[in-house]
């Protein structure tokens, strides 16, 4: 059957330049969330102040973990080198469960809000498709060595956290499925597994921010794989 495409809304262009431009990735914003968690334990009240210490502290830990794992980062170690002292860290989290738990959480949570708000702005089922790609290629580039932490260190989560982790792929999995199913419903898209064509899909977005170094070395940039990635699936899933 030949779809017929005159009724779709022309296609989106995007570029990692314009989404960083539109997007606002604010320290304020990521760490928002933690300011609140922490305001009601009542160990912190000044915003200002939480921002500027939680960006050291953050950013420390993605520093050492790089370096030699956060296993085998001590407090000591973060304390020298975000600059805060051993008693001023415990203002922020009880212990390293409490700190890599605060950074699972607030990567899950500026991913999640992102994608859902840009795909639903969309219409289509191709838009959305394209959308859900580029949108997390380019979140997982801007926020490369906070996704790389959430991904290498996961297996050290246990319990709820570990629960909620995995909820949040199959979040993202559940997203990339439904647009997929909403197209075949439309007859947009070709009837395939949308569940294993997700999950595919998906494998292909981590590859990104996984293995950075390996396109690094290629000379890819982020535009060029998003560009790829959906011409790829596109020639899957889309009729002609």
């Amino acid at each position: 059957m030949i779809h017929d495409t005159s009724s779709e809304p022309p296609e989106i262009h995007m570029s990692f330049d314009s989404f960083t431009q539109t997007l606002n990735l604010s320290k304020a914003d990521i760490y928002q969330s933690s300011f609140i968690d922490r305001q009601q334990t009542g160990r912190i009240r000044k915003e200002k102040t939480v921002v500027k210490n939680l960006d050291k502290i953050f950013g420390a830990v993605l520093k050492i973990s790089n370096k030699k794992g956060f296993n085998t980062m001590s407090m000591r170690d973060l304390s020298r080198e975000c600059g805060l002292s051993m008693g001023a860290l415990y203002n922020y989290f009880s212990g390293k469960d409490d700190l890599l738990e605060m950074l699972q959480h607030q990567q899950r949570t500026v991913t999640g809000k992102i994608l859902e708000e840009r795909i639903a702005a969309q219409s289509s089922p191709r838009s959305k498709l394209k959308t859900a790609i580029y949108t997390h290629l380019y979140l997982s580039e801007a926020l490369q060595p906070w996704f790389y932490f959430s991904f290498m260190e996961a297996k050290n989560l246990t319990g709820a956290e570990k629960e909620k982790t995995l909820a949040s792929e199959r979040a993202t999995e559940k997203m990339i499925c439904d647009i997929l199913v909403e197209g075949q419903n439309q007859n947009v898209f070709q009837s395939h597994d949308p569940q294993l064509g997700a999950s595919l899909i998906k494998a292909l977005l981590q590859d990104w921010y996984v293995k950075r170094g390996k396109y690094a070395r290629r000379n890819i940039s982020v535009d060029q794989y998003a560009d790829y990635v959906y011409r790829f699936v596109e020639a899957f899933y889309v009729r002609e």
